[in-house]
């Protein structure tokens, strides 16, 4: 069982904070998640994610424990005028060492109420078909609206579909 963990809001990327999202980054990639990069994945690459990830329409949450980033995710806000009741979530990653200790679900649950708070009702989501966080999404209340077959390529070359999900809140 993991020790407590701490879930942030993060407004600004401070060089300590920004270092350890790029190398949770790197270490779930390298573990086989699909997040939109492939293994092996260079820091610099990775780095240059989180240059540009805080900006207007996303919320960014981090999971920390002992001074260390375990987890992550996103709130992205749909800003097109006929989209502003909706919000994606996005790169929900947990370090592949602290899985399973309740730190995907409690980053999942911090941001419905963000996502309410900002007059969203509609959540949309895509995950890698087979991937155990299928589990944890239905779980929580997403419902599958449908699968897109060879929707992204793994580092070993397979194409995977992926599964979307949406939840009304």
């Amino acid at each position: 069982m993991n020790p407590a963990f701490t879930i942030i809001e993060a407004d600004q990327l401070e060089t300590d904070m920004h270092h350890q999202l790029t190398e949770l980054l790197i270490r779930v990639v390298e573990d086989g998640a699909s997040v939109g990069f492939l293994a092996p994945l260079s820091y610099d690459e990775a780095s240059a994610y989180w240059e540009d990830v805080l900006g207007p329409g996303v919320t960014l949450w981090v999971a920390v424990q002992d001074g260390q980033t375990i987890g992550t995710v996103q709130l992205q806000y749909a800003m097109k005028a006929n989209g502003r009741h909706r919000a994606e979530v996005a790169k929900l990653m947990v370090d592949p060492a602290s899985r399973r200790g309740g730190i995907g679900r409690a980053l999942m649950q911090h941001l419905e109420p963000k996502a309410k708070e900002e007059g969203r009702t509609l959540l949309v989501l895509d995950t890698r078909e087979g991937d155990p966080s299928n589990k944890l999404y239905q779980s929580l209340g997403y419902i599958q609206a449908g699968v897109i077959p060879d929707y992204a390529i793994s580092s070993n070359g397979q194409l995977d579909g992926t599964v979307l999900y949406y939840k009304r809140i």
